[in-house]
């Protein structure tokens, strides 16, 4: 008979609400007030701890950032993958993997680029960086499975176009000359550069 899980000791309860308070703090007021413009102590203010405490869970603002983010990159993964699973159309699922995410990225434009630049640029050792990845790596998988449906594109081919695809999107979500524009517009410059990949 398999043992019956304990459940977590006092410690492990008390990080875990600390860390939910940090998260629901920097939630607000990121994006409230966008991530340049919040302080790590007004974070710490609104979750009612000290600093010091705050960065035992993430040690600047990015890492920050990446905590609040990557929950809602992971949602709209997952909510794509669901959609790409019922439309036959090849290009047509690639992009409903990609929508959600850029739309994602869109709700808070300086926040999403910010959270962009940390997945690039941030410390591959740091444990929020390192989710951050995961959800790159699975975006990259679930589009490469959408390539190589039906056996059309070898699956070593399929999952190099799929880290094409994935340049492609966070480029274009990232560029600077591309910061005004809306989601539908960035979504239009995607799949234009896609479907030329794709004829090739």
């Amino acid at each position: 008979m398999p043992a019956t899980p304990q459940p977590p000791g006092r410690r492990e309860r008390n990080k875990q609400e600390k860390l939910d308070r940090i998260t629901a703090a920097a939630t607000e007021l990121f994006a409230q007030y966008g991530v340049d413009d919040v302080t790590t102590q007004q974070i710490a203010d609104k979750a009612d701890i000290g600093t010091g405490t705050l960065f035992l869970y993430a040690r600047n603002k990015g890492e920050l950032l990446l905590l609040v983010q990557n929950a809602h990159y992971a949602e709209a993964l997952e909510r794509g993958r669901a959609d790409a699973e019922a439309i036959p159309d090849v290009m047509g699922a690639v992009m409903a993997i990609v929508r959600p995410i850029v739309e994602c990225n869109r709700v808070q434009v300086d926040n999403g680029r910010v959270y962009l630049r940390e997945m690039v640029f941030g410390d591959p050792a740091e444990p929020h960086h390192g989710q951050a990845l995961s959800i790159v790596a699975r975006t990259e998988e679930a589009v490469a499975a959408v390539l190589g449906r039906h056996g059309r594109i070898a699956t070593g081919d399929a999952a190099t176009t799929a880290r094409i695809i994935s340049s492609i999107m966070f480029v274009t979500m990232a560029a600077s000359v591309n910061a005004s524009l809306t989601a539908a517009t960035i979504l239009q410059d995607i799949e234009a550069q896609v479907s030329l990949l794709a004829r090739r």
